[in-house]
């Protein structure tokens, strides 16, 4: 982060990013073509089962593709997130695409299907750790700003007096290895999700209910904190360190009651001022014309002067310097309210102090 970033009087205190399996489902995706490629070579070639792929070459190929679709859909259900599918469709399609294009389909394709399986895999796993590192948070004293994405990058920033509700996970992993996801939901509800839970491999759309590889299908939606790894504090470590820095800092920007109270007391005082100056700039400007006015009038008649409208103006004027009086005297009770607080709350420390040095010198 550089310093130009940085806003007056802020700090950084610590620079965060996910720890390196916070991202187990995505490397999962790519353990399993790996281990599913082992496999089918296996089982055409070493295995006692490789006779019943001897009749037609394209069985072991036909038999990959199928299981990695339907691991495909079975991942997309589970985790409600269809990109999962597509991706799986891609590599079947990425598959057979190259194997046509080498003109290699009247060859025995388990080991073309155990090199493919091996290259996607690596190159997922680069893919993968190449969108963990390019996530970057940063807690100052003023806020956090969260950094990712790889061709798109993303960005947020959020207040600490801005923060309403901090919800912290931890899967098995991360109870293990001492990583986990803090997501900071903001007034206006930025951190929160819908999760929807699908029945029978079917898809919600709108309120009518779909029907998807037929099977009949609901959905059910749930808001739930949840929220884009990089607008999250995602697999951060260690988790139970900035778990408490973060609740520390909202802490510390969160006004108190007392500190509500003198600013409802300022705005007052601000309207009031305003009423006064409103006020006075009414006197200065019906000040000439109250002169023209005893001007005109006649010399003999003085007892039948009717009122200027100025002659209000004091009135007006007391009640709002009331209003000014009753407003600091409010403001005083409560400082001194507040002074009173405070010391007890001192002594009360300083006589926990006390017993606890008591208990001590007894032990």
């Amino acid at each position: 982060m550089e310093k130009k970033e940085l806003l007056k009087n802020e700090q950084v205190e610590r620079l965060l990013s996910p720890h390196p399996l916070s991202f187990m489902k995505l490397q999962v995706l790519c353990i399993f073509v790996i281990v599913w490629g082992v496999f089918v070579w296996w089982l055409v070639n070493l295995s006692q089962y490789g006779g019943w792929f001897s009749g037609n070459v394209w069985y072991p190929l036909i038999l990959w593709a199928l299981v990695m679709l339907l691991v495909g859909v079975i991942a997309s259900l589970v985790a409600i997130q269809w990109s999962i599918f597509f991706l799986y469709l891609g590599v079947v399609a990425g598959g057979l695409g190259l194997l046509f294009w080498q003109q290699q389909w009247e060859k025995p394709p388990a080991l073309f299907i155990l090199v493919y399986s091996i290259a996607v895999s690596i190159a997922g796993f680069l893919i993968v750790e190449l969108y963990r590192r390019s996530h970057k948070y940063y807690i100052t004293n003023l806020r956090i700003m969260f950094k990712g994405g790889v061709l798109t990058k993303r960005e947020r920033t959020i207040r600490y007096e801005k923060i309403t509700d901090i919800n912290s996970r931890q899967g098995i992993l991360g109870q293990i290895f001492g990583f986990g996801t803090i997501i900071p939901v903001s007034e206006s509800g930025f951190g929160l999700g819908s999760d929807k839970s699908l029945a029978g491999g079917g898809i919600e759309v709108g309120s009518k209910k779909a029907r998807l590889f037929g099977f009949a299908g609901g959905g059910k939606e749930v808001q739930t904190p949840i929220a884009r790894s990089y607008y999250e504090l995602h697999g951060v470590y260690p988790f139970k360190e900035v778990q408490q820095l973060v609740e520390n800092m909202v802490q510390s920007h969160v006004p108190t009651q007392y500190q509500k109270e003198q600013v409802e007391f300022s705005k007052q005082q601000v309207d009031i001022q305003k009423q006064m100056r409103d006020l006075m700039q009414k006197q200065v400007r019906e000040k000439p014309r109250q002169n023209v006015v005893r001007q005109k009038a006649p010399a003999e008649e003085p007892e039948e002067e009717e009122p200027v409208e100025g002659e209000v103006f004091p009135q007006e004027q007391v009640d709002i310097h009331k209003q000014m009086q009753e407003l600091l005297k409010k403001q005083r009770t409560v400082k001194a309210t507040h002074a009173d607080e405070t010391e007890d709350e001192e002594e009360q420390e300083e006589e926990e102090e006390e017993t606890k040095e008591e208990g001590r010198e007894v032990a």
